[in-house]
């Protein structure tokens, strides 16, 4: 997953290389959600038949052959293959990665499971950008040497792979895809669409740091080091995971809308950031949305796969994630279309008005009505 969020710090790089706009990093970002959601839509509830490991394998090959792309790139065709490729890595890992973790764990801690394995993809996720930026800052090749690091931890991720037991019993590797697209069991219904809606909201904040954060710090905030970038996204996955850990200790019918709520001042005080020009506002409401975020994504995510039947969970937390990768891409390009003609900055105060908005009457309809089964 640290993959996927490796080009963060270094789009700036390859803006002064290539020479494109702001709109088109927002579109060579949403090119991985279009891989993420594709990937879900299509084979989502793939590894269900041909079993985890195959899937996995599948994975982190797509993820290698992104780490190719941008190894060879020579302008902006190789870049939206890379982020593609990426896409089709994280759509196959965020569903059947996240089942394996589930399914691996002893009786009686599923739970803790479902932490690791949401721990896992957001750390990933912050690791990303927090190693190719000092990479980028501090050491030679900043367009070369992230993404070879990338490829060596790839090659240990398949070693691990490779000796994990098989989940699915029935496991037919030859199995070809059988897309169902958006497939939700008539007994998840209930829980899964307030718990969808939250990660929308939630993963709209994390599009916005991790497509747009290096030219908000550059452009409006005036800071251009690339470790520094690094850090403050890395800051707000990290505050995701924390926001997880925290999760475990309220009902997932509180710690939804609480979520919500945590989520809806992180995005107050990142648009207070922009509005003041400050760095220090910008991470204390990236690490307060993040907390907000994480708290509502483990337990949408902990009550969807409860209440799925083991026969459908993949395809069913495959939905779960083309609902909040869509809510990663889409408000992203908005953000850079607005670019074009109001300006980086006021760009980013209409997007996180919009999208606390979104939270906050989401928040209210969860403390309204709670999602059945979620306990």
């Amino acid at each position: 997953m640290a993959g996927t969020t490796l080009p963060t710090p270094l789009y700036g790089l390859y803006r002064e290389e290539l020479g494109f706009s702001e709109l088109t990093v927002t579109l060579v970002f949403a090119t991985y959600a279009a891989g993420v959601i594709l990937t879900l839509l299509l084979a989502g509830n793939h590894s269900d038949r041909a079993g985890r490991r195959p899937v996995l394998l599948c994975a982190l090959a797509f993820a290698a052959a992104s780490a190719v792309c941008f190894l060879l790139e020579e302008g902006l065709t190789l870049l939206y293959a890379g982020r593609l490729l990426s896409g089709f890595s994280a759509g196959l890992l965020s569903g059947a990665g996240t089942v394996t973790v589930m399914e691996l764990a002893p009786p009686g801690r599923r739970s803790r499971a479902g932490f690791a394995a949401t721990a896992a993809n957001m750390g990933g996720l912050g690791c990303g950008p927090l190693l190719a930026g000092f990479l980028a800052e501090y050491a030679p090749w900043p367009l070369t040497l992230p993404f070879l690091a990338h490829l060596a931890l790839l090659a240990v991720a398949a070693a691990v792979v490779l000796a994990l037991p098989e989940t699915v019993a029935d496991a037919r590797p030859g199995a070809r895809p059988e897309p169902q697209g958006l497939y939700v069991p008539p007994q998840v219904r209930g829980v899964f669409a307030p718990a969808a809606m939250a990660a929308f909201a939630g993963f709209s904040l994390l599009g916005l740091f991790t497509a747009v954060a290096p030219s908000f710090l550059a452009e409006t905030l005036g800071e251009k080091n690339l470790a520094v970038c690094g850090v403050v996204v890395f800051s707000v996955f990290l505050a995701s995971t924390a926001g997880q850990a925290l999760t475990g200790r309220f009902r997932a019918r509180a710690a939804l809308p609480l979520g919500c709520l945590v989520l809806v001042a992180g995005l107050l005080l990142v648009g207070s950031s922009l509005w003041a020009k400050s760095l220090p506002l910008l991470v204390l409401g990236g690490v307060c949305g993040g907390i907000g975020q994480g708290l509502a994504f483990r337990a949408g995510l902990t009550a969807v796969g409860d209440a799925a039947p083991a026969a459908h969970r993949a395809a069913t937390v495959s939905s779960f994630f083309v609902v909040a990768y869509a809510g990663i891409s889409l408000p992203v390009i908005g953000v850079g279309a607005l670019t074009v003609w109001l300006g980086l900055r006021d760009a980013g105060l209409t997007f996180t008005a919009c999208v606390t908005v979104l939270a906050a009457f989401t928040g209210a309809w969860l403390a309204r009505t709670a999602p059945r089964g979620a306990g």
